[in-house]
């Protein structure tokens, strides 16, 4: 299996720790959360892995070479514009190749969790989604709101007592047939193509990751 970490953001939440380095560069009790991530993976046995990289794209890139990649075996997708998650996915897309039985891991670079990654591949491959989504329920600034089926059905500011308003984890797990979908435009978010997909009848799933930590580190309150 593959995966590709979304690394490129700018990191804005965590200045002026961003100021002079990568997001995926800042560090928790010594190691970078790039590292964190990459290691994470490479616990559920992946070790092929696309990352995106666009401010101070050379830094990681020197980074991952001096770490020998972790002992993985990994590609840069530098993005000379910043693409946001969708459009980021979409030009590392020929990383991923065209087998529709083999889903791949898409995962943000600034979170902290225990997730079990090999459960929410199996729920993916159980029920065979576009996409499957870890979701949490907890307070958030943005829901996305699912029947009771787990489907995809909405996003809103605030709980909506008709459906599940659930958090998102931060971590995707997606079928190839999905990139052949994306929309025509480069910059896009990730999140607004499911709810397009969603609203023509795909199903994109969510994956209950209740029982599991979760922390966002892209802000400083949360890393400290």
């Amino acid at each position: 299996m593959k995966a590709m970490v979304l690394a490129a953001g700018l990191g804005t939440r965590l200045r002026p720790l961003t100021n002079t380095r990568p997001k995926a560069l800042v560090e928790l009790r010594g190691r970078t959360l790039l590292e964190i991530t990459l290691t994470r993976l490479k616990s559920f046995g992946i070790h092929d892995v696309i990352v995106n990289v666009h401010h101070f794209a050379d830094m990681v890139i020197d980074y991952l070479r001096s770490n020998d990649n972790f002992g993985m075996h990994i590609e840069i997708s530098r993005e000379d514009v910043l693409l946001d998650t969708g459009g980021g996915l979409k030009k590392a897309s020929w990383f991923f190749g065209t087998n529709p039985d083999e889903p791949f891991v898409l995962h943000n670079v600034d979170i902290l969790t225990t997730i079990d990654l090999n459960r929410m591949v199996d729920f993916h491959l159980q029920h065979r989604p576009l996409a499957t989504l870890a979701m949490q329920q907890r307070r958030t600034s943005r829901y996305l709101l699912f029947d009771d089926a787990g489907r995809l059905r909405g996003k809103s500011p605030t709980p909506d007592p008709a459906f599940q308003s659930l958090g998102f984890a931060g971590i995707h797990v997606i079928s190839p047939r999905l990139l052949s979908m994306m929309p025509a435009e480069d910059i896009f978010s990730i999140i607004t193509c499911y709810l397009d997909l969603a609203a023509r009848g795909e199903f994109i799933a969510a994956f209950r990751a209740d029982p599991y930590e979760w922390k966002d580190l892209g802000r400083p309150e949360n890393l400290m």
